[in-house]
């Protein structure tokens, strides 16, 4: 199904972006979503085989923020990327010392 563009309203929704790990810590993945909790269900679940969080076996959340526009979670999202892992690593010890899952869903 071809996703459609975004629209004006669609950009002033609430957005949050997170990070992605396995179980060893040792692959990150930066997304952004309009629902976290479904999203990382979706991570989780493997509802896409092919995609690279299901390749991976990503499947703890070890970091989010919110933002009140998805517009701006769309921003940080790219910074986050741009940045190294160090960055990232950093970031996600700042409130996850233990790279504990932030969500514990149904798996």
């Amino acid at each position: 199904m071809p996703r459609r563009c975004a629209t004006r309203n669609d950009l002033m929704k609430p957005g949050y972006v997170y990070i992605m790990t396995n179980k060893n810590n040792t692959t990150l993945y930066v997304g952004v979503t309009s629902d976290l909790e479904r999203r990382v269900k979706e991570h989780k679940s493997k509802k896409d085989p092919k995609s690279f969080t299901a390749r991976y076996n990503l499947n703890k959340l070890v970091y989010h923020e919110a933002h009140q526009m998805i517009g701006d979670a769309i921003a940080r999202e790219k910074q986050l990327k741009a940045g190294n892992r160090a960055k990232k690593m950093a970031l996600i010890e700042s409130i996850n010392p233990e790279w504990q899952d932030l969500i514990i869903g149904d798996e």
